[in-house]
């Protein structure tokens, strides 16, 4: 991987290590050439996250809607920043720029932002492989909600297994090198025939 967007909160939230941990995935990035792609923002898990990469002389690429366009909140240090009209350009250059897709901890926008890349994802829009940097647990709940999705009937086991997690950024790293997008999309398996529209 050349590029990854990595999608955190504009919140630092109640534990230190939360910070901690998303400058830490910002070096590390760095430190193997990885050209950290995010929301553009100095505040939060965003602003920790482009200092870690920052410091270390990494390439930092931020995308930034023109609202959230401030002097308190766009992080002018990026080697690029790119100011959009709306949110829905924004992820849609954060996809552009990107060759994989990491949500650190974080909110609505995270989720948001992760969930349309996996559905990309689903849909053969692009290759590249979807992570959850599962730190403290914290995405634990809303892995086994989406377990039960499976059970229920409403994913398919090969789109749960497009969506990766561990608690540890390298390790995560290696696991996306490895992944590879399964055959075929929802669209063109035999069991959607057994639906009735």
């Amino acid at each position: 991987m050349k590029s990854l967007a990595i999608y955190c909160g504009s919140s630092a939230g109640f534990d230190a290590g939360f910070a901690q941990l998303a400058k830490s995935a910002g070096r590390t990035m760095a430190e193997r050439g990885i050209t950290l792609v995010y929301g553009g923002g100095r505040v939060g898990l965003m602003g920790a996250v482009a200092d870690g990469a920052l410091e270390a002389g990494g390439r930092v690429i931020g995308v930034i809607p023109e609202f959230l366009n401030t002097v308190e909140l766009a992080h002018h240090g990026c080697t690029e920043l790119h100011v959009v009209r709306s949110m829905h350009e924004r992820k849609a250059l954060m996809v552009e720029r990107s060759e994989g897709f990491v949500a650190l901890p974080g909110g609505f926008g995270t989720l948001d932002e992760i969930f349309e890349a996996l559905t990309w994802s689903q849909l053969a829009r692009h290759p590249w492989p979807c992570a959850l940097l599962n730190y403290a647990d914290f995405y634990t709940p809303l892995l086994s909600c989406l377990d039960g999705m499976v059970t229920q009937g409403f994913m398919r086991t090969a789109d749960r297994e497009r969506l990766l997690a561990g608690p540890d950024f390298a390790q995560l790293l290696v696991a996306m090198e490895q992944w590879r997008p399964p055959a075929g999309t929802k669209w063109t398996e035999p069991w959607i025939t057994q639906i009735e529209f």
